[in-house]
């Protein structure tokens, strides 16, 4: 076999491969972050091979200690990747047996790189999902004590980004609550799908080793060996469940950037966030730049593309393994290192936002934003709501001619609109009676805010660290 050829694969070739080629096919330069799992799952395997008599107690403990102390060399730097290895499983494997001879060659039997690059994968996104959950955790618990806080805090509520009703700063944080609520369930039904262990399917079919395989999932913490190794060796439907949950993820992080963004604006002026989480401008002194949401919303579309990438690449492969899967790495790893920074960056920075309860509470009095109120009460008083949204409508069209707003007429004014309007109006056109009003489980009112925050509370203590 030529020195020049793969020591995996090299004895069937007659010449070594193109240097461009093998650089080109190469993958070590990403997936080398996989060794802790690739080290991770060798130890596993030799372990099951040891009790199953493939392997002796003796090389058993050899190729742990070598691995171990590979690990060691690849944590502190000092390891030597190599190219022409092609990937991170061979060479962990050429430095075992370099470090314990003819044993390190054994540490294979029985397995493929095909099923043993699935388990990697698998392990890391476990390792990596558990990470983003302790995050979403965070910002979610965050966000629920600033909507506590804020309970009583009134701001105006939109539809087509103009003041509809009143709402509280609570109420709308709870909102957003919701959305972290669902990518949190997705994020740990997808753990389940990826918790399942593709080892011991070898290259496709299986193994004529007597290995057991309920052996080695225990082992490296899986529910169970995968059901068919064909399957086993050629799913990346995890890989792609994954990014969907992380662009719905990012979507919902987004929306939320974009509301931030407005937020902070003069022309709004809601909020403001704490200086580490902005910079300034080069040339305008004034400017404090809201860079972690607008960088939050940027990001968002790198994860769409990541999801798309992924959907297509598999789109088309026959069973089983196939060379275009070596391409799942790179979209993969950025999106869950997107997530993840996204998910932390948010954790710090909401429960630091400070609203402007003012400029909040001037915004809500602007724009009519009691006139469903002024319906309703007309309703109760026995108006048809037909006839109750026409003369609502002609005391607004009165308010823009007149700058008034609702709460601010007399009650002449409003009474030439209709007989029917009494002093108790004015109980229903203050912002306070008016998000006070919808007390009910959902509403707006005060004391349900609070009692959505326990809610909250009580049901993501109940959720956290379900898998």
């Amino acid at each position: 076999m030529s020195q020049a050829t793969n020591q995996s694969w090299g004895g069937r070739f007659s010449e070594p491969t193109d240097a461009f080629v093998a650089r080109f096919t190469a993958s070590v330069n990403f997936d080398q972050r996989l060794a802790r799992q690739d080290i991770q799952g060798s130890i596993a395997h030799a372990t099951m091979l040891a009790r199953v008599g493939v392997l002796t107690d003796d090389e058993r403990d050899a190729i742990i200690n070598g691995l171990t102390e590979i690990q060691g060399e690849i944590e502190r730097g000092e390891f030597n990747w190599s190219v022409p290895l092609e990937d991170v499983h061979m060479n962990i494997e050429a430095r075992l047996t370099d470090k314990i001879g003819i044993t390190g060659k054994k540490l294979h039997t029985g397995r493929s790189r095909n099923d043993q690059v699935a388990t990697d994968i698998r392990l890391f996104m476990r390792d990596e999902i558990d990470v983003i959950e302790a995050e979403l955790v965070r910002l979610r618990e965050g966000m629920i004590e600033l909507a506590d806080r804020e309970a009583d805090t009134i701001m105006p509520g939109f539809t087509h980004l103009q003041t509809a009703q009143p709402v509280t700063f609570g109420h709308h944080l709870l909102a957003w609550q919701e959305m972290l609520t669902r990518d949190h369930e997705r994020l740990l039904d997808c753990r389940k799908r990826v918790n399942v262990m593709p080892l011991g399917a070898a290259a496709l079919a299986g193994t004529t080793y007597p290995i057991d395989r309920h052996v080695t999932a225990e082992l490296l913490g899986f529910d169970r060996p995968a059901e068919n190794s064909l399957d086993a060796v050629s799913d990346r439907d995890f890989a792609i469940e994954f990014t969907s949950f992380a662009s719905i993820l990012l979507m919902h992080l987004s929306r939320m950037s974009e509301e931030l963004v407005l937020w902070t604006s003069a022309q709004f002026d809601f909020i403001d966030l704490p200086d580490r989480f902005c910079t300034g401008s080069s040339i305008m002194p004034q400017k404090k730049n809201p860079d972690v949401p607008e960088l939050v919303r940027g990001k968002t579309g790198r994860v769409y593309g990541h999801l798309m990438a992924l959907l297509t690449l598999m789109k088309s492969q026959p069973l089983a393994y196939n060379k275009d899967n070596q391409e799942d790495k790179e979209p993969l790893f950025d999106a869950v290192d997107t997530v993840r920074d996204c998910l932390k960056a948010f954790a710090d920075m909401v429960p630091a936002i400070e609203p402007k309860k003012d400029s909040m509470y001037e915004a809500a009095r602007r724009g009519f934003s009691t006139a469903t109120d002024l319906a309703d009460y007309l309703v109760r008083k026995g108006v048809a709501f037909r006839d109750a949204h026409e003369i609502v409508g002609q005391s607004v069209a009165y308010g823009l001619k007149t700058k008034k707003d609702l709460s601010e007429m007399t009650l002449e004014e409003l009474q030439q609109f209709s007989a029917t309007i009494e002093q108790d109006v004015f109980e229903v056109l203050t912002l306070e009676g008016s998000v006070a009003a919808r007390n009910h489980i959902g509403g707006t009112a005060p004391d349900q805010v609070r009692a959505a925050a326990s809610r909250a509370r009580g049901a993501l203590a109940s959720l956290k660290g379900a898998a």
